[in-house]
């Protein structure tokens, strides 16, 4: 150190945290296949896309200041201060989460978890969000949102931590922050064109692409937990297998959900549960053993998947699920760690909690309740109060036209697109081919069928789904 202080690590250790921050950020392009999978072409880009912003966004804000008001030795009980501003000081001292690794290592694998967490919430935008606005909204929400819940939940300060609450990877920092995020985004937005018909009842235009995603999101995860052991031990490799245990029983268990209705065997739905049974055992992957694990899966696979029904019992267009997902699943996670959590597991790293109900430790499951309840309401409110806000100040209103959205917003907003043909006929209400679906073209380089290639949508066509005149049939019509 440049004082002269001397400090001696375990080189595993640190080998073992900084391949699990490589871990965690191959999850953040991961969300964005697995979100771009699930919607229709035209808007497939978008989403990957996106994820990729949370990182240039987040890495800068946590250097700016996200990793002192989140980590700062001198936090509040809700949030830190500016102590570490610009990184400062942060280097080969023992860090605040764990002093078996120096800070400059627990900042950037923390930086994972801060860049994962809005693209999950901000998959709420999929299909009728500009994109531009999005580049302060993850800015101001990482700060505002993401940062003040981490303090309270990790920061051997905040509130939470003091309490004796117990979040071993993210429970709620990162899944019941971003879910209820992304529910008060849907809210704001409303509903995209077309909801309640069947025009949005498209099924994910790439299931390739959500298996993708899904693969580099279980991969990751082993990272995402284990990792967060912040050391080479074995509470890490239980943090590992109850991580896949759970994984892989909530797959199975969704995708039986679903065969019941449909008769078939879906990897969507199996994809899904296996996300699901993911988040529930993020907060209790270091607190818990390997039947418990299965039990996690179980649960989420049900209740997330039975969740997926409240856009509907309550009217609200959640594009992607994300409060069913990861909300619904952090909750699950959460209480059942009150129940489940056990002194035994955490204590092969030398950690010393009281257990939950399992150990005789009743009050544990209020603590997990209060936790996840005060994560929710603030990151609702502050969440709809930052959208509010940026509604009313020019050029940062989220909602895109109705034109850019029937257009796509990958045309509209980027002018880049994921696939050479993106079909809009069904979308504008266009006869088709009587050979079938045609393919169309995503540049729209005529007004009439004649000047088109192939067909394809075109400018009138986009005025004749809203039920508008083109400038040329008006300048007609007047003469």
């Amino acid at each position: 150190m440049p004082d002269g202080t001397t400090y001696t690590y375990n080189n595993g250790d640190i080998a073992w945290v900084l391949a699990s921050t490589a871990l965690v950020w191959i999850m953040i392009p991961g969300v964005g296949f697995f979100y771009s999978g699930l919607l229709r072409r035209k808007n497939a880009l978008s989403m990957i896309y996106l994820s990729m912003l949370s990182v240039g966004v987040v890495s800068f804000q946590w250097f700016f200041w996200g990793y002192s008001l989140s980590f700062s030795e001198t936090a509040s009980k809700f949030i830190g201060d500016l102590e570490h501003f610009g990184m400062k000081g942060v280097l080969g001292q023992p860090s605040v989460g764990s002093t078996r690794i120096p800070a400059i290592v627990f900042s950037v694998y923390q930086l994972m978890f801060a860049a994962i967490t809005p693209i999950l919430a901000i998959g709420a935008v999929a299909e009728r969000s500009k994109l531009g606005p999005l580049l302060v909204f993850v800015f101001v929400w990482a700060t505002i949102v993401y940062d003040p819940i981490a303090c309270w939940t990790w920061n051997p300060a905040g509130w939470v931590y003091k309490a004796g609450g117990l979040d071993f990877a993210g429970g709620t920092p990162v899944h019941i922050s971003s879910g209820t995020a992304g529910l008060a985004i849907s809210l704001y937005l409303g509903k995209r064109r077309g909801w309640g018909t069947e025009r949005l009842a498209y099924k994910p235009h790439n299931t390739t692409y959500v298996v993708l995603g899904t693969v580099l999101l279980w991969f990751g995860w082993f990272g995402f937990n284990g990792g967060s052991a912040l050391a080479a031990t074995m509470r890490a490799a239980m943090a590992c297998t109850v991580t896949n245990l759970a994984a892989a029983f909530g797959g199975l268990t969704w995708m039986l959900w679903d065969y019941r209705l449909e008769r078939k065997w879906s990897v969507v739905g199996f994809c899904s549960g296996a996300i699901a049974g993911l988040v529930a055992i993020t907060p209790a992957s270091g607190f818990v053993g390997p039947p418990a694990a299965v039990l996690y899966g179980f649960m989420a696979g049900t209740i997330c998947n039975f969740a997926t029904q409240l856009k509907f019992i309550f009217n609200y267009d959640d594009t992607l699920d994300i409060f069913a997902s990861h909300a619904i699943g952090g909750i699950v996670g959460n209480v059942l760690t009150g129940f489940f959590a056990q002194s035994s597991i955490a204590a092969l790293d030398g950690t010393v909690i009281p257990g939950g109900f399992i150990d005789h430790h009743y009050k544990q499951l209020g603590l997990q309740i209060a936790d996840s309840a005060s994560g929710l309401g603030y990151s609702f409110v502050m969440t709809t109060i930052i959208l509010w806000i940026m509604h009313f100040i020019p050029g940062l209103r989220l909602r895109c036209s109705e034109e850019a959205e029937m257009l796509g917003v990958d045309d509209a907003e980027m002018g880049e697109f994921a696939y050479d043909y993106v079909a809009l006929d069904s979308e504008l209400g266009l006869q088709q081919h009587p050979h079938g679906v045609h393919e169309v073209p995503n540049e729209i380089d005529g007004a009439l069928a004649h000047e088109r290639r192939g067909g394809h949508a075109g400018p009138r066509d986009l005025a004749h789904a809203k039920g508008e005149l083109t400038p040329e049939e008006k300048t007609e019509a007047s003469a």
